[in-house]
């Protein structure tokens, strides 16, 4: 067992920040990134970052920037205010007596991990492969991917799609809709019939869209993600045995039981893993075991993080058994300036290298991280 910490203070922070690009999906677009990050300390000084990276609506998550926001500081800080943690696993249980707010309860633990691992002069990624079995020691990089929103034209999509793979990413992810998706796929395939590619549904179909979906199968994708309801295992197990094409779940998946579901189950054969969205790593950890267990392809998805976020999504997507590439591209691909440095760069085999210092292995720019804060006034203030 190493060093412990105790919790000081913890400092919370609503922030937006301009994209470098928008990006369209079925939920719609936004043309800055939202968050709540958190800043706690310890007794001894050291500084532990963490993000919440929800949005103005709730869209992808149930939660939004108000509620992440309230949940923390009524419910969550409080909870961790002054207590002394020797593990990051430890903060699930210190948090349960309030069910639910994922995203929220991911920024505390965070920061809780990045304060304990930069105690111990442990990076991020040593500390996650310590919690598993021998063997899993972070490769010191990740294969990641880009994903590409919906375009006005297909024109327009194969044109962001020469771009991409001119930058050098090796995968290439079109979000898709009703109307925008088996026309999409056989122009794509047409132009590039030899690139790894994937759609993303976002939850835009129903079981009733069979027929239609089963006619993506012609095109080898890589996998159909989440096509079905965002709740939903069940009828996406009555989908994927009509499929050739292998189906990811993403917005299902909460818990290290709905991976063992969906695969007893059949409703999927990949898993798209958000840290964020089943509370913090240390259930991502338990889920990680069970698709190795599962001999099941998992990958990394991301929700458009700050550095701070990226930094340890990045050092996750490094451990072995995430297999396809992970939705975390280089931080120009949404930032002119992120709240942290270094920036995350795209190697030439399509990788994202992990910081080495302890912790996440990124400055955070405090200074930056008030001028978001203060766009976040600015631009999106809640009627209060």
């Amino acid at each position: 067992m190493g060093r412990s910490i105790t919790i000081r203070s913890i400092q919370q922070y609503s922030i937006a920040m301009p994209f470098v690009e928008t990006l369209r999906t079925s939920f719609g677009e936004e043309p800055f990134k939202t968050a709540v990050l958190v800043r706690l300390e310890t007794d001894d000084g050291i500084v532990g970052w963490g993000e919440a990276p929800v949005e103005v609506h709730p869209g992808y998550s149930l939660e939004t920037m108000g509620t992440a926001a309230h949940i923390l500081r009524e419910f969550l800080i409080p909870a961790l205010l002054g207590k002394a943690v020797s593990d990051a696993t430890e903060v699930p249980s210190l948090l349960s007596h309030t069910r639910g707010h994922p995203l929220a309860k991911h920024s505390v633990e965070m920061a809780v991990w990045d304060a304990l691992a930069r105690a111990n002069g442990q990076s991020l990624a040593g500390a996650f492969a310590a919690h598993l079995p021998a063997g899993h020691a972070s490769r010191g990089r990740a294969k990641v991917g880009v994903s590409i929103g919906i375009k006005p034209a297909i024109e327009e999509t194969l044109a962001v799609i020469s771009k991409r793979l001119g930058e050098g990413y090796a995968r290439i992810k079109l979000k898709i809709e009703p109307g925008w998706d088996v026309q999409v796929a056989a122009a794509v395939r047409e132009r590039y019939p030899d690139i790894l590619l994937m759609l993303d549904a976002n939850s835009a179909y129903t079981l009733a869209d069979a027929e239609h979906l089963k006619q993506l199968d012609p095109y080898h994708l890589l996998m159909l993600e989440q096509p079905l309801g965002y709740t939903d295992i069940y009828q996406h197990s009555q989908l994927q045995p009509q499929m050739t094409t292998p189906i990811c779940l993403d917005e299902s998946i909460h818990s290290a039981d709905d991976a063992r579901l969906a695969f007893q189950l059949g409703a999927c054969k990949i898993i798209n893993l958000k840290p964020s969205r089943v509370s913090g790593y240390t259930e991502s950890l338990e889920i990680y075991k069970v698709c190795v267990a599962h001999d099941a392809p998992l990958w990394i998805g991301g929700m458009m993080e700050t550095g701070i976020g990226r930094a340890a999504n990045v050092a996750f997507a490094s451990l072995p058994g995430v297999t396809l590439p992970c939705d975390i591209s280089a931080t120009s691909r949404y930032y002119a300036r992120d709240l942290t440095e270094p920036p995350f760069e795209l190697q030439s085999d399509s990788t994202l290298l992990v910081p080495t210092g302890p912790g996440l292995g990124v400055e955070v720019h405090e200074s930056r991280v008030q001028e978001a804060a203060d766009l976040w006034e600015r631009e999106y203030p809640y009627k209060r």
